[in-house]
């Protein structure tokens, strides 16, 4: 244990032991999976992240050994640790120049949101030195004047490779590439199951594994358009789970989006049709529906069944204003008032 903390001070790691954990240090070989929770702070004592209160949840960090984390320094320490044990870890600026982009993207999950959102497409160490900001007063401080930072860690479990299914950010492209069609036909049996909110879970992880693979492609080029091809059956399916749970506005902005690169897409257009009918946008609507006629005729029979759902429900709607409007501009007769002056 002491040979361990010198060998740590040696790179610029200060160790201090809180709380023992139980049993041998593991050998963690890589692929195996550690599960911790983690608070950063300043020498001064100011906290940055705190794993059990970041976004309002408490959600450990999970990471996998030998993916090459930008933050190596985390999994420098957790491999001197034993399940249980929480210590505290002074590192110095060479470890930690990375932190603000690794926060940022923690709190963008943290926060439901993408995880490289607000970063640009280049190295970290590029957006180090640029003056981009990164959304957060004291990330932005912290990446313009890098300093060392004391993570206290707590390790929860540790999970020998092969002992858990590997979480899609942690896959190579190749695997990536191949789990996706797995992705989509489990979604597909969810969705035929009537398992609605699972089935759009399911394309939501096949779009965001695609996504991040064409994130590493120039657009427009073959292999970004090749993966783009691959994206839109799935988004499109999605936006029939959304049509079904009402997220109406989601679905006419995907459906648009796909229309914006796709022009011929009968399946954007039937879909957005749909949303804009249910939402009372009866004008764009009508414009889908016939774009869809012009495009497939074939569909005349489910065109027409939705346009005349359509002007059903606007007539019902109609009919319900006029009720609800009845007599409101209308004034009753007036009458006699005594008025004292005190």
């Amino acid at each position: 244990m002491e040979e361990e903390a010198r060998k740590l001070l040696g790179e610029g790691i200060s160790k201090k032991l809180l709380c023992p954990g139980k049993g041998e240090v593991p050998s963690f070989p890589n692929g195996t999976k550690v599960v911790f929770h983690y608070r950063t702070s300043l020498r001064d004592g100011k906290v940055l992240d705190d794993s059990r209160t970041l976004g309002g949840h408490s959600k450990p960090m999970e990471l996998i050994l030998g993916k090459k984390f930008k933050l190596a320094v985390w999994e420098r320490v957790v491999t001197t640790m034993r399940q249980g044990e929480i210590s505290e870890f002074t590192c110095d600026t060479k470890h930690t120049a990375l932190y603000p982009l690794v926060s940022q993207s923690l709190r963008n999950i943290s926060a439901g949101k993408d995880p490289l959102e607000g970063q640009r497409h280049c190295c970290g160490i590029a957006q180090i030195h640029s003056h981009h900001s990164l959304g957060h007063k004291d990330l932005d401080e912290l990446q313009a004047s890098p300093q060392p930072l004391v993570f206290t860690i707590e390790l929860l479990e540790v999970l020998p490779p092969g002992s858990f299914q590997l979480d899609v950010w942690a896959m190579t492209d190749e695997e990536k590439l191949e789990l996706v069609p797995q992705i989509h036909e489990e979604g597909n049996m969810l969705f035929k199951q009537g398992q609605i909110k699972e089935a759009s879970e399911k394309y939501y992880n096949g779009i965001a594994c695609l996504k991040n693979l064409q994130m590493k492609e120039h657009p427009g080029d073959q292999s970004w358009i090749k993966l783009d091809h691959m994206i839109t059956p799935l988004l499109l399916n999605y936006c029939q789970c959304k049509l079904l749970q009402g997220q109406y506005y989601e679905v006419i902005e995907h459906c648009t989006s796909v229309l914006f690169k796709y022009e011929d897409n009968v399946k954007a257009f039937y879909k957005r049709a749909k949303a804009h009918a249910a939402v009372w946008n009866e004008r764009e609507a009508r414009a889908d529906f016939a774009k869809v006629l012009e495009l497939d005729p074939s569909l005349e029979p489910s065109v027409v069944k939705e346009l005349k759902v359509m002007e059903a429900k606007i007539r019902t709607k109609d009919k319900e204003d006029k009720s609800r409007y009845k007599g409101l501009f209308s004034r009753p007769p007036a009458t006699a008032t005594t008025v004292e002056f005190l």
